[in-house]
């Protein structure tokens, strides 16, 4: 469990009418002495109100969490369980709201390392899981499954489940960790039954007793309606047993909804029609606060959790209500659902408000409310989005404006190209017919640009640059009829290159260029700046992997000044990127820390959407090159993980996560991540992407010995790089690239002309050099090592070869500068791994940086 659970206690509350049972109590005395409990029975049984009997004279402290059916939808869960860690820890839900729901591997992790700023209550603690029954979301269930399945040592997770629960807990029970208490356990005895009774102050005869225990078999919420029954007339035993045998409902309409007001039966019936009773919402909905005191009343089917601040029914009790929602009218239910959708809007719980705003047929104020989600949502709830729109009357398109942008923004965001061509071609030739109006320019301003937009994401593929013109029809219908439009639906969002090209023919580059250029013109007028700042951007990234550093800083300052004036974050974030890089490249230490505190600050940024996922990528990047593998976020250091919320970015997230695998010498892992890159051709198979990949594939292979391997992968790295003349991504591999291309340059069947292995060779060892200078100015990997101190004497000899190990000289060189045999340098290397504790040289340099080797001899590899 994630520490911030842990800064508050929550008392579990307590109930008017529970019978004490301490056989129940012994029970689970003895079972929460294990990790995980299952409490197990059919509705009914009094599961829930024997733990809370239980919990209520225990000093521990309890955190209750109760489902519902909406919960099975990943955002909807989410959005219940944020409020509900709200109520203990405000703090927490505020870390928590900026998360999505944790599907993957790299967002469970971000959310397990949510900063803890109070230490943990002492003591025990326990997580009660009610209604677990109702889940059946492959996700939400895996999400608790690994919750509780790593939980802090001293907190013990209860289930309240009407079936079996479905999670993967075998280990737990194999290994004794896990208890059970079933329906078996949970019935009444006999003796408790009269006990019971007793409680409501009912004493019936001996052999009705008898009868009545026949009949309910121990089951807890008959025995409940029979006590009611006695208690009205108690001469009505032989009538509660034929009320038992043929239809418990009449029990609940004669004991509980008869003594009702004909307004309060209504009222009940009409809270079926919805969920997550709030009592804030209740009260609103009744235009009564005593409302409240009259539902507490009903305490044995209604019950108050003031822990998760909801009013919970009875599902027994439910299910009567929902019989009788026929006695409302259309107008009743449509009202009802209107209300909720509205309190449910202004709470923030936007899922649930598009849902009740759909039931009501309001899909003016749903449209609004999606409009305030960010546009670039995951698939699950694009899906449920798009089939609310694709049902909807023919008449809301006709009567809302923006219907049809929003359901063409759905196939565009769901990467249905084709599907959003034809629906936007069809709507504007309807539109363009009719006579011009605020509302139908509006339509058309809106489907222009989603039909560039597509053009746009799709020309990787067509090579169709020529999608400006819809930008510009665009700003036509935007001149005739001026609409604003914000944050974040004006915030482009970009993929894992700037340049999407596929084809590495020459000049292929400059005509997408061309395109993004011709797109910028006129994008920005109608949909509020965005794309400012993106063809000045793309230049920078070709100018980059050309190698043209100072062009290339030129332009990415450009765009960084003018994503910054028109709130262009993702723009922002890239031009930062490539900065990072050039500096990386000039040995800029100082502008690289400035860098990083930037890209730092855009995470106070709510509207860009990517904002966690970018910052953990590019991070990692630069600490994957340096050698600080410890400071990557731990979702980039698993294997073969793939983005759930934007797969715009998967190709670079890959590309960082084999970086990893390299940086560590995990030389297998590193292939088969980009294998399985390549393999599956990636969302968009960029030329820069594949020239990248490539490039790193050629030296993990080298280093791997495998030199067909890894010359074969350098020239189809070559073969992509040499029609546009794109070569920085050979020399950001420093002086592993120098040792590849000092192998080609020695075998005549490399197919790669021999100038420019060389100037690839000198070119590259000089940007080892400055990546060394870099390393050395951070600490290298002084976060782990340094705090070893320990005590390293290392002879002049050792500390001269081990300057050049440092310095990425290969054997022969620091032979040449030492005036050593290439056999000594071998010999004292040797002698270094063994003083150091090292297994190879990287490990060597990382743990001499780490220990302060050189400032404790008075020297420096520099």
């Amino acid at each position: 469990m994630p520490e911030w659970f842990l800064s508050n206690v929550y008392i579990a509350p307590e109930h008017q009418h529970f019978l004490e049972r301490p056989r129940i109590d012994r029970l689970l005395e003895e079972a929460v002495r294990k990790p995980i409990v299952i409490v197990s029975a059919g509705a009914g049984y009094g599961k829930t109100q024997a733990v809370h009997s239980f919990l209520r004279k225990h000093t521990a402290w309890t955190v209750w969490m109760q489902f519902f059916e909406q919960d099975n939808t990943g955002e909807r869960f989410w959005e219940s369980f944020v409020a509900a860690v709200e109520l203990i820890n405000k703090e927490g839900a505020a870390k928590l709201s900026k998360l999505d729901f944790p599907v993957t591997d790299r967002q469970f992790e971000r959310y397990l390392n949510i900063p803890l700023k109070e230490s943990p209550p002492k003591g025990r603690g326990f997580f009660v899981f009610d209604d677990f029954h109702l889940l059946h979301e492959k996700t939400v269930l895996r999400f608790i499954e690994r919750s509780v399945t790593s939980p802090f040592p001293t907190i013990t997770s209860i289930f309240i489940s009407r079936t079996a629960i479905p999670l993967n807990l075998e280990q737990f029970e194999s290994q004794g960790l896990l208890a059970r208490i079933t329906e078996e356990d949970l019935r009444f005895t006999e003796e408790e039954m009269l006990s019971y009774f007793q409680l409501l102050d009912v004493h019936p005869a001996a052999h009705t007793v008898s009868s009545i225990y026949y009949d309910t078999e121990g089951w807890a919420f008959a025995i409940h309606l029979a006590g009611l029954a006695l208690k009205g007339a108690p001469s009505a035993g032989a009538y509660v047993r034929q009320a038992l045998r043929s239809n418990i409902f009449k029990l609940i309409a004669s004991e509980i909804m008869a003594p009702l007001p004909p307004a309060g039966q209504r009222f009940l019936i009409k809270l079926s029609l919805i969920e997550h009773l709030v009592p804030d919402l209740l009260v609103e909905l009744a235009a009564d606060p005593a409302v409240l005191e009259w539902m507490k009343g009903l305490d044995s089917f209604i019950r108050f959790d003031t822990y998760l601040n909801v009013c919970h029914i009875h599902h027994l009790f439910l299910d009567y209500l929902k019989g009788r929602q026929g006695e409302l009218t259309e107008y009743d239910k449509k009202d009802l659902w209107h209300r909720t959708a509205t309190w449910c809007a202004r709470n923030n719980r936007k899922l649930d408000a598009i849902t009740y705003y759909e039931k009501a047929g309001d899909y003016g104020r749903l449209i609004d409310v999606v409009y305030t989600l960010h546009m670039m949502f995951p698939n699950r709830i694009g899906r449920m989005l798009l089939e609310i729109m694709e049902k909807a009357p023919p008449e809301v398109y006709d009567q809302i404006a923006i219907a049809h942008i929003l359901r063409a923004q759905i196939y565009l965001t769901l990467g249905m190209y084709e599907k959003a061509k034809d629906y936007l071609a069809l709507v504007i030739a309807e539109k363009e017919t009719l006579p011009p109006s605020p509302a139908v320019n509006r339509t058309l301003m809106g489907c222009y640009n989603i039909l560039g937009f597509t053009g746009m994401r799709t020309s990787s593929y067509t090579r169709d640059y020529d999608y400006a013109r819809y930008f510009e029809r665009a700003k036509y219908f935007y001149d005739q009829s001026p609409y604003e439009i914000k944050p974040p639906i004006s915030v482009l969002s970009l993929s894992s290159y700037i340049c999407g090209v596929n084809s590495g023919e020459a000049g292929e580059m400059e005509r997408y260029i061309e395109g993004l250029a011709g797109m910028v013109a006129y994008a920005p007028f109608s949909m509020g700046g965005c794309t400012c700042g993106v063809d000045d951007l793309a230049r920078g990234e070709l100018y980059f992997f050309r190698g043209d550093l100072s062009g290339a800083q030129r332009l990415s300052l450009q765009a960084l000044e003018k994503a910054r004036r028109s709130g262009q974050y993702e723009t922002e974030n890239r031009a930062l990127f490539y900065l990072l890089r050039i500096n990386l490249a000039r040995g800029n230490h100082a502008a690289i820390r400035d860098i990083l505190d930037q890209l730092s600050a855009q995470l106070d940024q709510p509207h860009y959407l990517n904002r966690f996922i970018y910052y953990d990528i590019i991070t990692g990047w630069y600490y994957a090159h340096i050698g600080q593998t410890d400071k990557l976020a731990p979702w980039l250091k698993n294997d073969f993980e793939e983005s759930d919320l934007n797969s715009m970015v998967f190709g670079l997230e890959i590309l960082v996560k084999a970086w990893y695998h390299f940086s560590e010498k995990h030389l297998p892992a590193a292939l088969a991540v980009l294998g399985n890159w390549e393999s599956r051709n990636t969302l968009r198979p960029f030329v820069l992407g594949k020239i990248e990949g490539k490039t790193l594939e050629a030296v993990c292979r080298y280093q791997s010995r495998d030199r067909k391997g890894a010359f074969a992968a350098l020239e189809t790295a070559y073969s992509l790089a040499c029609p546009n003349a794109l070569y920085m991504p050979f020399i950001e591999l420093g002086k592993n690239m120098r040792a590849l291309a000092d192998a080609a340059l020695k075998n005549n069947a490399v197919a790669i002309p021999r100038a420019w292995l060389e100037r690839v060779r000198i070119d590259a060892s000089a940007y080892a050099k400055k990546l060394f200078a870099v390393t050395r100015s951070y600490g290298g990997a002084s976060a782990v090592w340094g705090t070893l101190n320990q005590k390293v004497n290392l002879s002049r000899r050792e500390r001269e070869v081990l300057k050049g190990l440092f310095q990425g000289m290969t054997q022969k060189e620091i032979a040449g500068q030492s005036s050593l045999s290439v056999n000594t340098v071998k010999s004292v290397i040797r002698s270094i791994y063994r003083k150091l504790g090292a297994v190879n040289r990287a490990d060597a340099v990382r743990i001499a940086a780490g220990m302060e080797i050189f400032e404790k001899n008075h020297d420096s590899p520099q």
